[in-house]
């Protein structure tokens, strides 16, 4: 049987004989010859069949559409004007289907590309993202297992929230009312104190109604938990997290990188420097001083706010120590200032917002029934998590990461729905 190899690998070898195959990517030609560009998951590379070869093949050859399924054999040899610079001399072919004609062109605006998401997917552009986000879910359990981290799986299915009720997404527990999860979190923190050090990669749902390039209703939300540490360690985790993802992306998808524009030299400073650390009013006296940008103490950060923040640095910033009445139930109160709950944001350069959310966790049990009632929640639905603070309760910390806006930041994406496959918003359940 014929040995097939990837298009990258037949790159690789840059000379000889090399059996290939893949999927039309281009194709144009004359009577007397054809030129294909095949793709396949590792690259692409431009075949040329001559019609003197090919007399009984000839018509089928040239009926060949975008995205027809083919095997070829042939030599390769290095030709600078080919797109990757090499090209196969086509002696043999093998038509596995012909295309119909390929619903996508470069006419096609967001919302069609959109209903052809199946088959975009095949785009170099998207086959580049999903490659680097390949590579960030891996780089993101490699950091894990090397800190000696348990992962920790929770339910999909809820009986309360954990973020803002609004945002819910309700469905019917046979015939009673549940939601869909907005954060492992609460469950973690009861795994917490039997494994002491977890995280997870899950699916996150959030109802809200936003059609900006930062949401999505369902996402992959990376979070940990850890016991015995504080703010300022948590941070530490945060910022080795973030750097290894860099590292690992940096050196596994050179090609990817390129294909999609993006100049390594803008995440490199990512890795190689410190990220600031300052606290919610050093932010907010920045912004007036340096940006002329009044804000009212007590109000949260806007992306637009987080933007002209971050535009004097090339590196991710910790914004700390936010007002308590802004944040979730389970963010405590800082003990030098009650005023603000002891927490972080990570914000991104490059207009990338806020990536990363964490803090440490409210050990007072009357402080969270009482920040539970004030919104509107039923403390029976978290009866499981308020007896972890009855039995041994500890100091401990995690935060949250939203993948796609990494992904989208790495890829240098305007949009956060291109750093999944199948995005789905409130606007878009299909396909």
């Amino acid at each position: 049987m014929t040995k097939f190899i990837s298009v990258q690998d037949a790159i690789k070898k840059g000379k000889g004989k090399v059996a290939v195959r893949g999927w039309v990517y281009r194709e144009r030609g004359s009577n007397a010859m054809k030129f294909i560009v095949l793709r396949d998951s590792s690259n692409i590379i431009q075949c040329v069949l001559k019609k003197e070869n090919f007399e009984k093949q000839w018509k089928d050859i040239d009926g060949l559409k975008i995205e027809s399924s083919i095997e070829l054999e042939g030599e390769i040899k290095e030709d600078k004007r080919a797109p990757t610079g090499y090209e196969i001399a086509v002696d043999k072919i093998n038509i596995i289907q012909i295309a119909e004609d390929y619903p996508i062109n470069k006419d096609l605006n967001e919302e069609l590309l959109g209903d052809r998401r199946h088959l975009w997917l095949r785009s170099r552009k998207m086959t580049a993202i999903l490659k680097i986000r390949s590579t960030v879910f891996n780089a993101i359990h490699e950091y894990y297992h090397g800190l000696g981290f348990y992962e920790f799986q929770s339910p999909v299915l809820i009986p309360g929230g954990a973020e803002e009720g609004p945002t819910l997404f309700e469905v019917n527990y046979f015939g009673k009312k549940a939601f869909m999860t907005q954060t492992w979190q609460l469950y973690a923190e009861a795994a917490m104190f039997a494994l002491e050090k977890i995280y997870t990669m899950a699916p996150t749902f959030r109802a809200e109604k936003s059609k900006t390039s930062r949401h999505l209703a369902e996402f992959w939300m990376h979070e940990m938990e850890v016991a015995w540490i504080n703010l300022d360690e948590l941070m530490e985790y945060a910022e080795g997290l973030i750097k290894h993802i860099f590292k690992r992306v940096i050196e596994d998808n050179k090609l990817e990188l390129e294909i999609l524009g993006r100049d390594i030299k803008k995440l490199e400073p990512t890795i190689k420097k410190k990220f600031p650390r300052i606290t919610y009013d050093e932010a907010l006296k920045i912004l007036d001083e340096k940006k002329n940008i009044k804000i009212k103490w007590g109000k949260d950060l806007r992306t637009v706010e987080e933007e002209r923040l971050l535009e004097d640095y090339d590196t991710p910033v910790f914004v700390t120590h936010y007002p308590k009445e802004t944040m979730a139930f389970y963010k405590p109160r800082d003990p030098k200032n009650p005023k603000v709950a002891v927490c972080f944001d990570l914000l991104a350069p490059e207009g990338n917002h806020e990536i990363m959310g964490g803090s440490e966790r409210d050990t007072d049990m009357n402080e969270l029934i009482k920040t539970l009632k004030s919104k509107g929640e039923k403390i029976e639905d978290y009866s499981y998590y308020l007896d972890t603070r009855r039995y041994g309760s500890i100091p401990h910390a995690g935060f949250g990461m939203g993948t796609e806006r990494v992904i989208k930041w790495i890829c240098g994406l305007e949009d956060v729905k291109d750093a999944i496959a199948f995005p789905r918003t409130m606007n878009r359940l299909n396909p």
